[in-house]
């Protein structure tokens, strides 16, 4: 139980990051994917801005934006 006491609040965001992305993987239907990653890379975000880890916020913002304009403007049919 000292791993779960001694956890941080971006920490929190970078497993649960990790857990989407990898969630991803188990669907075929192309938008619950986009969405469960979309949300992943929203937590890596979160946990990149928090540490300043430039290289893993940048391909993650911009993953992020193609994620929801697939979303948004290209829904599957």
């Amino acid at each position: 139980m000292d791993f779960i006491s001694n956890i941080s609040v971006a920490d929190v965001f970078g497993y649960l990051a990790s857990v989407f992305i990898v969630l991803a993987f188990f669907f075929s239907n192309i938008t619950k994917i986009r969405i469960i990653n979309a949300i992943g890379c929203i937590c890596f975000v979160i946990y990149a801005a928090i540490y300043e880890a430039w290289p893993v916020l940048i391909p993650n913002a911009i993953l992020l934006f193609v994620q929801l304009y697939y979303i948004i403007f290209k829904p599957s049919k």
